[in-house]
């Protein structure tokens, strides 16, 4: 039993005996860490320092911060596709570190206004639309196909556990010294990501400049994706819950400040429990040798159900304790979709098709941020939760529904990996 158990271990944390993604997971855990700072003391500066606890502002913020992904798409895949991604990454990091010393120093000065966190929002918004895909796919060129799903759940484990750690430490950051402390931690945090980059050493697998036409672009992904019913099903689902189930900033800090009246170790600490559940849930994926479709829609399903349970929770802790089924599903989903889009797609149309998926993944957050902020703020943080479960549920069902179409299709189900 223990032998057994150790093996499974060992296969979960397999890509970490790669050198090359050794080095990166290092760099971007610490980078990570920072960066989930910032989030929780960007929230918490327009919530509850520069506004009247407006949720709309803290949406307005977010699409502002994840809206040029989207209108960035023709771009951003294109560029990761095309130009060397580890020099990219060292260009695009090296700006999001400048943009969060200099929201910090405004802050730390006591010059921080709104507009402020909307322009900052928005160029890091720029930095991240080219950052996100070569970040994607160049995890491919470090370990491989045949542990790129290892490596994508745990990029996502990396992720999730710096969302347990950062929010938890900002929210001590922000009581003790205030918020410009925290970008000013988030800043200093990208030092270990550039020294990760710089010491890469990459050999050219897996990407084909050649393979991309100087014409066409991000067109041709499109056209490769309209090719694809299996990866079309997966994408609409992702909008669904990207656009009104993945608010979790509007949902954790409405919640905490309107309906129990938190303090910000205490708002802190609800994104740390989100992340113990999202931690989880990437692990399980990390032990999987592909993603599975029973396990997309059952993650679907949860979350939309995680939502519903949330927004009727009396209590602070009960409400915590919500999070973390809700952080599980969402990064359950999340994970096989990832690995589902990358795993089908041919490497050469990679950065390209990436570049859809992160569009929908972060740039719906545009359409969605703003209603669900808008909601809270006039019906009240429960029923931005109830959204998120309509969305959810929705996604759940779409997924079902497009199964069983494909199933009745042999065409469809020749090549299509989402009826597996």
């Amino acid at each position: 039993m223990s032998t057994s158990a150790n093996l499974s271990s060992a296969s979960a944390f397999r890509s970490l005996r790669n050198p090359n993604y050794r080095r990166w997971a290092i760099g971007a855990f610490i980078s990570n860490v920072g960066t989930w700072m910032q989030r929780t003391a960007q929230d918490w500066l327009v919530l509850a320092e520069l506004t009247p606890h407006s949720g709309t502002a803290v949406g307005i913020v977010m699409a502002l911060q994840f809206g040029p992904s989207l209108a960035l798409l023709p771009f951003t895949g294109l560029v990761a596709d095309v130009f060397d991604r580890r020099k990219l990454l060292l260009f695009t990091q090296s700006a999001m570190g400048v943009l969060a010393l200099g929201l910090g120093l405004l802050t730390v000065f006591g010059a921080v206004e709104l507009w402020h966190v909307y322009a900052f929002a928005f160029l890091l918004g720029c930095a991240t639309a080219f950052d996100a895909p070569a970040r994607q796919t160049l995890v491919s060129e470090l370990v491989g196909t045949a542990d790129l799903s290892n490596a994508v759940a745990l990029n996502s484990t990396s992720f999730q556990a710096a969302r347990m750690i950062g929010p938890a430490v900002g929210g001590v950051v922000i009581a003790a010294f205030g918020s410009g402390w925290a970008f000013l931690a988030n800043a200093a945090s990208f030092a270990a990501m550039i020294v990760a980059l710089a010491k890469l050493r990459i050999a050219d697998r897996g990407r084909h400049p050649e393979a991309a036409p100087p014409r066409g672009g991000i067109a041709e992904g499109w056209h490769y994706v309209r090719s694809r019913p299996d990866q079309q099903v997966v994408l609409a689902m992702l909008f669904l819950i990207a656009t009104f189930g993945l608010n979790f900033p509007i949902f954790i800090a409405t919640m905490a400040v309107s309906v129990f009246h938190a303090g910000a170790h205490r708002y802190g600490l609800l994104t740390s429990l989100l992340a113990i559940g999202s931690v989880t849930g990437a692990l399980l994926a990390a032990r999987r040798d592909r993603p599975r479709t029973s396990v997309l829609l059952t993650g679907a399903a949860v979350f939309g159900a995680g939502c519903a349970v949330a927004a009727a929770m009396p209590d602070y802790w009960l409400f915590g304790a919500t999070l973390v089924v809700m952080g599980a599903a969402s990064q359950t989903f999340m994970t096989s979709a990832n690995s589902t889009i990358q795993l089908g797609t041919d490497s050469a149309m990679r950065g390209r098709v990436m570049a859809i998926y992160l569009a929908i993944a972060m740039g719906t957050t545009p359409l969605g941020a703003p209603i669900v902020g808008w909601v809270a703020d006039v019906a009240g943080a429960r029923w931005a939760l109830v959204v998120g479960a309509a969305a959810g549920l929705g996604a759940a069902l779409l997924g079902v529904l497009a199964r069983r179409a494909m199933g009745s299709d042999a065409r469809a189900r020749t090549d299509s990996e989402f009826t597996r």
